[in-house]
């Protein structure tokens, strides 16, 4: 089949809106190969709806040659589950892909992507491939080439990209595009770069490779290992990438890959920065962390951003004050488009009179003068006890406030109310 003849729901994506990032998620490929994420087939067939859901553009469902039993998940995700492209991963060789073409069949022709990666930095070449630059090269031709007889949708990876020579880095991308690739991922495997390399590799690498193959699709695959993978996400678009690859939560290999949520909200956030655009329904956000939580038993950190307890919590008395004067004060997104149901208020030790008279409000009791002077003082005065206080407590030192104020009354009220 001529290249012509090829038709992939990505390359329409493409075609539509060079401006559009395509989301890949890899949660159920890399996300699941981090210790203490793995996920059964039924967790995996859950999560992958919620990815649907979310309007993720490609999901990769797995790796079929690691197991009969991954190749039959994937099999199951992309016969059950519509709309998404679907990917599994292959190393660079002939039976890896023969699987993944199993694995993928119940899905259409078009939605169907074989992901075949090859390391090419020299520590890899040296000390796991044992293989010389001209060995990976014939190697990366042949099997993408095998590859794009096989589908209309191919992604070439290489592996460690970003620790390898950028001039043969070029090389083998050119490689892959020549042999029928239609996208071309350069994946900070070892989350080894910084920004600004970042922006710089992907520009320097389309300046090389589009000019003879002008629809090509760059791709950044980022880790986390010095916590700077969605910042490099970002400063890829900058250079050109078209599609970023992540996962719910950031999970994956050691320190993890970016987070989904991270870049989908960023690039929303800031589209006066990046011109950009993405399709993600973010409403859902939320809902695929908790998922996620939920199916791997694990635990989201509450300062998490976009989808943690406290990204759109505020306790500090002038936050809470411009909270409610005017949300834009303190909150750069809608916690309503990533799926919470509004902000959320913390009443503790920092916060301040205002907050405090406004949530009694709520509770029904109307506080002025010095009655809202004398429970702002005993709620100070729990706050540094407890921390937090909640709709019981603040009752609670209402009454006794109401009551006359002993310090016997409170303590009696405040254990009522624990």
């Amino acid at each position: 089949m001529s290249r012509v003849e090829r038709v992939s729901r990505t390359a329409e994506i493409a075609a539509s809106d060079p401006n559009r990032v395509i989301i890949f998620d890899t949660t159920l490929r890399d996300g699941e190969q981090a210790p203490g994420f793995s996920m059964s087939a039924e967790a995996k067939l859950k999560m992958a709806h919620v990815l649907r859901d979310l309007g993720v553009d490609v999901i990769e469902a797995g790796f079929a040659a690691a197991s009969p039993g991954d190749e039959e998940c994937i099999r199951r995700v992309c016969g059950e589950i519509e709309g998404p492209v679907f990917a599994s991963l292959s190393r660079a060789n002939e039976k890896d892909i023969d699987a993944s073409f199993r694995a993928l069949a119940p899905a259409p022709k078009s939605h169907r992507r074989c992901h075949v990666f090859l390391a090419t930095s020299p520590i890899h070449r040296s000390a796991k491939l044992r293989m010389s630059t001209n060995e990976v090269l014939a190697t990366i031709s042949r099997t993408v080439e095998y590859a794009a007889s096989m589908f209309d949708d191919v992604e070439f990876s290489a592996e460690d990209a970003f620790r390898t020579e950028p001039e043969f880095l070029a090389e083998a991308l050119m490689a892959a595009a020549d042999a029928g690739a239609q996208t071309l991922n350069v994946p900070d495997t070892v989350g080894y770069a910084t920004p600004e390399e970042a922006r710089q590799r992907f520009a320097y690498l389309d300046g090389i490779i589009r000019p003879r193959h002008a629809d090509i699709i760059f791709s950044s695959h980022a880790h986390n290992d010095l916590g700077l993978a969605v910042a490099n996400s970002l400063a890829a678009v900058e250079g050109g990438a078209r599609q970023i690859e992540g996962a719910i939560n950031g999970i994956g290999e050691r320190a993890g890959n970016a987070s989904i949520e991270e870049i989908i909200m960023a690039l929303r956030t800031r589209a006066d920065r990046y011109g950009v655009t993405v399709s993600a329904e973010s409403r859902h956000l939320v809902r695929a962390s908790e998922t996620l939580r939920e199916v791997t038993e694990t635990v989201i950190a509450r300062n998490k951003a976009i989808v943690g307890l406290n990204a759109f919590a505020h306790e500090a008395g002038i936050h809470q004050h411009g909270m409610m004067a005017d949300a834009r004060t303190y909150e750069i997104m809608r916690p309503e488009d990533v799926g919470f149901e509004g902000s959320y208020f913390v009443l503790g030790k920092h916060s301040g009179r205002h907050a405090v008279g406004k949530r009694a409000e709520a509770l029904g009791h109307v506080l002025e003068g010095q009655r809202l002077a004398d429970v702002f003082a005993g709620f100070k005065q729990r706050a540094d006890q407890i921390g937090e206080i909640n709709d019981a407590e603040l009752t609670a030192i209402i009454a006794a406030v109401t009551a006359g104020g002993a310090s016997a009354q409170m303590d009696k009220t405040y254990a009522t109310a624990g």
